[in-house]
């Protein structure tokens, strides 16, 4: 498994799933409670049309997680020192990595979930080092347009996991309960206070124009919903001034779109779209 150890002396954990002269590098950003692994399957997807795929375990998650504290399972979601904004650069530390190991080659930012929201903050911060971007799961990052709180509140009565809003496939939270390696955390007190309020925060002003954006969600996600992620694209499109923004939303489907039960037409979409923006 490789490796790098950050500025703050964290030792981060990646994955590669690579091609032999790829079209493009997606780039996947996982979600809070989340890892890496559980994107295998959308990863194999993009190989078989000609993408390879980085994604790291963020700090406090997966194998980086479990290194940073000897194993501990309880102490999953803790960030360690530097907390959110050290996560964020370790991110962009990995785009680096996967630029130099494909020079030349497209690179698209796919965050989802706490992870798009990460890619939101990137794209601010970085927006020239990629080739397109893709939210998933995700939310316009404002107070009244983004949930805390107990996301299964509209599902619970649809099973007994606790994790009914991720799918309507129940193989999904029946898996997502019975991992090891993931877990249910609530931002705002996992983070604190002072890095709660850092994934609060708006599309940067004058992002390169051409800039392509994709916002992928089902109607039923609890985290942002309909309204929320049309005022995402909306300032992308005003306040940021960015030309070529989709939105797709698919009927009944939850927060995991890529584990949802029509996930085929979802993973088809994205790659309709990557060929159509993002590769040579």
């Amino acid at each position: 498994m490789p490796q790098f150890t950050d500025e703050h002396g964290v030792v981060v954990s990646y994955y590669v799933w690579d091609v032999p002269e790829p079209k493009g590098i997606v780039q996947l950003v996982h979600g809070l409670g989340d890892h890496a692994t559980r994107y295998g399957a959308l990863a194999a997807a993009l190989n078989a049309v000609g993408y390879s795929v980085f994604a790291d375990d963020h700090r406090g998650h997966g194998q980086t997680g479990l290194d940073q504290y000897g194993g501990d399972h309880s102490r999953l979601g803790q960030l360690g020192p530097g907390g959110l904004g050290a996560a964020v650069d370790d991110v962009h530390e990995l785009s680096r990595i996967a630029r130099e190991c494909h020079p030349g080659i497209p690179l698209i930012l796919l965050g989802h979930s706490w992870g798009s929201l990460m890619a939101q903050i990137i794209a601010n911060r970085w927006s020239s080092d990629y080739d397109a971007i893709v939210l998933t799961g995700t939310a316009y990052r404002m107070p009244g347009s983004m949930a805390a709180g107990d996301f299964n509140k509209r599902h619970k009565s649809l099973g007994t996991t606790g994790y009914e809003w991720l799918s309507r496939d129940p193989e999904v939270s029946a898996a997502f309960l019975d991992d090891p390696l993931t877990f249910y955390a609530d931002a705002l007190k996992l983070f604190g206070v002072r890095d709660g309020l850092k994934l609060f925060g708006r599309p940067a002003k004058d992002l390169p124009t051409g800039l392509p954006v994709l916002i992928m969600i089902g109607d039923e996600d609890p985290l942002g919903g309909v309204a929320s992620v049309r005022r995402l694209a909306d300032a992308y499109r005003r306040r940021s001034g960015l030309t070529d923004v989709t939105v797709i939303v698919y009927p009944q489907a939850r927060h995991e779109i890529f584990n949802e039960t029509n996930r085929d037409e979802v993973v088809a979409d994205l790659i309709s779209w990557l060929d159509a923006h993002a590769a040579p």
